[in-house]
């Protein structure tokens, strides 16, 4: 898989990407992420990638020429599954969606920032957009992140124990049930003896009770969608 990603603050995105997971992940060369400077296609002397809006109001745009041309620049060169926009108002990023896209070759994903982009980006050059949630942040960046580091953990090779990422919350429109680990009792506070047991069996369904129970106690709305 390669995932690139469009952004006027490049430097956001090197932390994220340069340890733990994420780096093993480039390192066996399961992954490839390349982050792109926006302003390298200014067309100006100042480089800059934002105007007024038009009709007025507070905060800037990002414009529509340096990102049109970023986009085409990449396109000239592969061919994209998908053309992603980071944005407040896009559709709710979901355990589900992250599978989807995991399925992908190339993905292209544009941060937004200040206000947003020029609505004809939207329209005419971005095939999904995506948010992580119900709020507002700086920028897509973090977002981006978010979303890149949700579909890379998913790849066949990129965690150490295959079957991690198909037992975490979500997969199976659950959250994950309790974990425990040693020592066994600590302070009076026992771990169940069910998990104690070495009956397989026996610990697979209370852990499946246990998610079940936790779900309707934290986040009944999943099982609503069922």
């Amino acid at each position: 898989m390669r995932i690139d990603i469009i952004t006027c603050l490049p430097r956001l995105l090197e932390g994220p990407f340069s340890d733990s997971i994420m780096k093993r992940a480039q390192e066996k060369e399961l992954v490839e992420i390349h982050v792109h400077d926006l302003r390298l296609y200014s067309t100006n002397k100042q480089k800059s990638i934002d105007d007024y809006a038009y009709g007025g109001g507070a905060g800037m745009v990002l414009q529509i020429e340096p990102i049109a041309a970023a986009i085409d620049d990449l396109k000239s060169k592969r061919l994209y599954d998908e053309v992603i926009y980071m944005s407040p108002d896009g559709d709710e990023f979901t355990q589900t969606l992250a599978n989807q896209l995991a399925l992908k070759g190339n993905l292209l994903i544009l941060c937004g920032h200040y206000k947003g982009v020029d609505e004809r980006i939207r329209q005419h050059y971005i095939t999904r957009e995506i948010s992580i949630g119900d709020y507002v942040i700086s920028g897509g960046e973090l977002a981006a992140a978010v979303v890149t580091d949700a579909i890379v953990r998913l790849l066949p090779g990129v965690l150490s124990d295959e079957t991690s990422a198909l037992t975490d919350s979500y997969q199976d429109g659950l959250l994950a049930p309790p974990v425990f680990t040693r020592p066994a009792e600590f302070k009076g506070l026992k771990v169940p003896d069910v998990l104690l047991s070495g009956h397989a069996a026996n610990i697979e369904k209370w852990r499946f009770e246990q998610a079940v129970k936790r779900t309707e106690e934290r986040r009944p709305d999943l099982l609503k969608k069922e």
